[in-house]
């Protein structure tokens, strides 16, 4: 992986960081004050990975996520890609989410958990949006788990975020991304 790629995480990690402290964020008014800004793991390229995206249709199926305040959020089942996460020995197959109405969309989202979730990253799971390229007929998912972050609801309330569905639930850690003060 080049140097470009880690400079540009730490560069997005900053600007997240950043937007937070400036209260561009969900933590507001005096939470702000005590908000002593957010933490991230260490950068590791095994975590980044290009995966052909196998469509779902030419228009997303709509699904149902429950929420983690007792509601449900609609999203297009747009694609599933196939990757081997370190520490995995077989595939895994994740569905990636998008917008409802949006057939060529440039972002997915996966939620996920996995076995840091709780003790060391928010316990609700924590968010990965995927930017999507499309190419002669063929999407590409570039999924970068470096660039995980915790919902909104992990740092107010009043926010309505979609809890992780099943098979998006890891057995393994995933030590990239944001975690919980040390």
């Amino acid at each position: 992986m080049s140097d470009g790629w880690e400079a540009a995480l730490l560069t997005w990690q900053e600007h997240r960081d950043r937007g937070f402290r400036e209260g561009r964020g969900p933590v507001k008014g005096e939470a702000l004050t005590d908000f002593t800004g957010l933490r991230f793991y260490p950068p590791d390229p095994a975590w980044h990975f290009a995966a052909d995206v196998a469509q779902l249709g030419d228009f997303p199926p709509e699904i149902a996520l429950d929420t983690l305040d007792g509601g449900t959020k609609w999203f297009g089942a747009f694609g599933r890609v196939t990757v081997t996460l370190p520490g995995e020995a077989t595939p895994r197959t994740l569905t990636l989410y998008t917008p409802l109405g949006e057939e060529q969309p440039a972002v997915a989202f996966v939620p996920f958990r996995d076995a840091t979730s709780g003790p060391e990253t928010y316990g609700g799971g924590r968010y990965l949006d995927v930017p999507l390229e499309y190419s002669a007929g063929q999407v590409t998912a570039r999924l970068d788990f470096n660039r995980a972050y915790f919902p909104a609801c992990a740092f107010a309330d009043g926010y309505s975020c979609p809890r992780p569905p099943q098979e998006h639930v890891f057995p393994i850690p995933v030590r990239v991304g944001e975690r919980l003060a040390k």
